[in-house]
């Protein structure tokens, strides 16, 4: 299939992370992807914190699986359908409306589409590639001041619930959330390369 310009620019970037680990390509992957992910989300769960909540999960969720995309599909079509599968499992466990994909899932053309995600069952080569992009994301969240960088391991790397988090480190529920709230903030700047707030 031929790619458009903006395919063939996103080839060239995931390329880039797969073969060297280039922490820029990722960068600018999440650049590119962040807001309009963000703004989906947003208007599937109308909350500003989840919708980032879930743009960083799905963000997150997108690098450990890179290795399984194929370019048949538009990278863009291939992350939001991670993201959107995201979204419905959140909804589902807080019993929210849900919305089908399938009504979501149009092309260029404005033609209906659907396609499946390739099996998580990773082979040992799979393995080590995933560890890799974990690699990455840790690198982006060393950059978070260490109070919100140990926040952020739990809640993502751990995925341990806030009132989970406010157990672990013995305080209120209410600092735990403020202080999530601020580092998601630090962790949308890092990712767009800009000091200003989201």
């Amino acid at each position: 299939m031929g790619l458009t310009e903006k395919g063939k620019r996103d080839l060239k970037l995931i390329k880039r992370a797969l073969e060297t680990g280039d922490t820029r390509a990722y960068n600018e992957l999440m650049r590119l992807y962040r807001d309009s992910l963000y703004f989906m989300l947003f208007e599937k769960v109308g909350n500003e914190e989840i919708a980032k909540d879930l743009t960083i999960e799905a963000l997150g969720k997108a690098f450990k699986k890179l290795h399984l995309y194929v370019p048949d599909y538009v990278f863009s079509t291939w992350l939001f359908t991670i993201a959107k599968n995201n979204c419905i499992d959140y909804l589902r466990k807080n019993k929210l409306p849900t919305i089908s994909i399938d009504r979501l899932m149009v092309n260029d053309k404005g033609e209906k589409q659907s396609f499946d995600i390739p099996s998580e069952t990773n082979n040992p080569e799979q393995k080590m590639i995933q560890k890799q992009r974990i690699q990455i994301l840790r690198q982006i969240v060393e950059q978070l001041k260490p109070k919100y960088r140990l926040l952020v391991n739990l809640r993502y790397f751990k995925e341990m619930s806030y009132e989970e988090i406010a157990t672990e480190l013995d305080i209120p529920l209410g600092t735990v959330k403020a202080q999530l709230h601020r580092s998601r903030e630090q962790l949308f700047n890092i990712m767009s390369g800009t000091k200003g707030s989201f």
